[in-house]
């Protein structure tokens, strides 16, 4: 392609962002993105990169850069799939290695290092390993919210909208499932398994109670309440649908209530609300500070100076590897 072609084709692609943004960013902010835009979609060319962003990220991200959009699981299996050099992943570290262990001769990029996460930090390696000498031959799936060495260290993993079909994928009567308590709850009460289960929580989702539905409730009458599986059991008594966040995303759409709740991570909301204009999305919803640390200046930043890259022991990442291929394999 030819220098002007290529202007030409930078210029649609910007076009295209601009008409997926439109009713999201008013005309007034688009200035303020417009440069940070236009100069990524260039760099994705030049560089040959894909862009992956989780369901968290804000709209201008999740609408205006994105390649590929999703909840944890999409992104494992889109990772696994793209044909580009470099991966940019717009969310928390633990998915930047995930897209790393399955594409181990590519580049994977996050834009801040620094973007965390309460359940991958809730555990370690040294901690499965305990379990297991607990529970001998007890199979372990981890959540896919998990550092690579404690994937390295499990037989499987599993993300939130697949969970209870990995645990039923696995022998024996007992599983070790880990780390998220309130994930293992909900998935012990659709089990015949024993789940045998750890104590870690989301920040985001253990702030939410069954007082805050009453309390919507009680303000806006009638509506549907749906909230992610990693919220307090409580919460999820007391909710009309619980699912990942592309479960969620998929009941809305096909649903189509006059109005909902989101019990998750509050861009969620803004990003359905985009796709949906004619259902009301009530906003009770908490941040996370991890995925608000990726914004457009760290993406465009991340391009320009090919950092930060992804790096895992390579025995680690093999053994990481089996257990999300695994998972993968579930269907």
């Amino acid at each position: 392609m030819d220098l002007v072609a290529e202007r030409v084709s930078d210029a649609g692609r910007l076009a295209a962002a601009r008409r997926r943004l439109d009713g999201i960013i008013p005309d007034a902010e688009w200035h303020e993105v417009e440069s940070d835009i236009d100069a990524i979609l260039r760099l994705k060319r030049e560089r040959d990169a894909v862009i992956l962003a989780h369901n968290y990220q804000t709209p201008d991200i999740y609408h205006g850069i994105a390649d590929i959009v999703g909840d944890s699981l999409a992104l494992a299996r889109e990772a696994a799939r793209t044909q580009a050099s470099v991966i940019v992943l717009c969310g928390v570290h633990f998915m930047a290695e995930t897209a790393k262990i399955l594409n181990p001769g590519k580049t994977v990029l996050i834009p801040d290092p620094a973007a965390g996460c309460s359940l991958a930090d809730s555990i370690t390696a040294a901690d499965v390993r305990l379990m297991r000498q607990r529970h001998p031959g007890v199979p372990v799936a981890v959540y896919v919210n998990t550092s690579a060495e404690v994937k390295a260290e499990a037989d499987i993993c599993c993300t939130s909208g697949n969970a209870e079909k990995i645990v039923d994928s696995l022998p024996g009567d007992s599983v070790i499932f880990l780390p998220d308590e309130y994930l293992a709850s909900w998935v012990a009460g659709r089990t015949a398994k024993r789940i045998i289960a750890w104590h870690g929580h989301c920040e985001v989702h253990e702030r939410f109670t069954a007082e805050d539905i009453a309390r919507v409730r009680r303000e806006y009458g009638k509506l549907d309440v749906i909230a992610h599986p990693e919220c307090p059991p409580d919460v999820l008594a007391a909710a009309d649908f619980v699912g990942s966040t592309a479960q969620m995303t998929d009941w809305v759409k096909s649903k189509r209530p006059p109005r909902v709740l989101l019990l998750t991570e509050c861009s969620m909301s803004d990003n359905v609300a985009a796709e949906v204009p004619d259902v009301e999305l009530v906003r009770a919803c908490n941040l996370c500070p991890h995925m608000k640390r990726i914004d457009l200046a760290k993406v465009r930043a991340s391009l320009e100076t090919m950092t930060h890259a992804v790096e895992i022991a390579p025995d680690v990442a093999a053994r990481a590897r089996r257990s999300v291929e695994r998972m993968l394999e579930v269907r």
